[in-house]
């Protein structure tokens, strides 16, 4: 059997996998569902100084302190920095990455360059507004999905569930580099395609495409998973079943 460790995007904690954790533990894999600092049950230690590298570290001592090993990574969503910075740091405790509707940043990227500059600006002014200067708070279904957040599969009962227990994003993780030694480059690592059809995926990685070039190297794998962008919530079992069919 194997080790997972589980990482959800943002606005989530540990709690997001509920469903997911279950049917893998089931199956005899031992799971560790992640709650960032500052979100989820750990909202009451978000600051100012939560960023990135604080997010890396939480990843980082999971791993280190269970004593874990030849670990299933999963990112999902906005947690592919954060995740990638952590198998950077920790590369022979890590047997794979698995980026769940998700994707890594190069060396230098923070978590908005992969945004437009108008969405930039609206998510700085939400922050602003609304955030206390500090933190992200869950924005409408409707700007979800103009934000490219495929909400497919989301029934009215997994909506208000979703948006009962987010908790803000923590800016600072949002906005500070990623820093990497290139000890994360050969790990094997899949990408899990879930919003975003996987004939896509490829068609853009054979044209050059910036966010999709570095998906051409060997030590890339692929799967798809049809549904939204939140795959925990939409198609839990089937979350399950692919991040099991990995194992081993």
């Amino acid at each position: 059997m194997s080790t997972y460790v589980l990482v959800p995007g943002f606005w989530l904690g540990a709690w997001a996998w509920e469903k997911v954790t279950r049917p893998l533990r089931a199956a005899g894999h031992d799971v560790h569902p992640v709650t960032l600092t500052g979100l989820g049950d750990r909202v009451h230690l978000a600051g100012p100084r939560v960023d990135l590298e604080t997010h890396i570290q939480d990843i980082v001592h999971t791993v280190v302190y269970a004593d874990l090993r030849e670990v299933i990574l999963v990112a999902h969503s906005g947690a592919g920095a954060p995740v990638t910075g952590a198998a950077d740091r920790i590369p022979e405790r890590v047997a794979r990455i698995v980026y769940l509707d998700s994707g890594p940043l190069a060396d230098g990227m923070t978590q908005l360059d992969a945004g437009e500059p108008e969405w930039n600006a609206f998510v700085a002014e939400r922050v602003a507004e609304r955030g206390d200067g500090i933190g992200y708070p869950l924005i409408s279904w409707e700007e979800q999905e103009r934000a490219g957040a495929s909400l497919e599969g989301l029934d009215a009962a997994a909506r208000e569930w979703f948006a009962s227990r987010a908790t803000p994003q923590p800016y600072a993780a949002m906005t500070q580099p990623l820093k990497l030694t290139g000890a994360v480059d050969a790990l094997p690592k899949t990408l899990v395609s879930c919003s975003f059809p996987l004939e896509r995926v490829h068609a853009m990685i054979a044209a050059g495409h910036p966010f999709f070039a570095a998906l051409a190297g060997p030590e890339w794998s692929f799967a798809e998973l049809p549904t939204g962008h939140w795959p925990m919530f939409s198609e839990p079992d089937k979350t399950a079943a692919v991040l099991g069919a990995l194992a081993g």
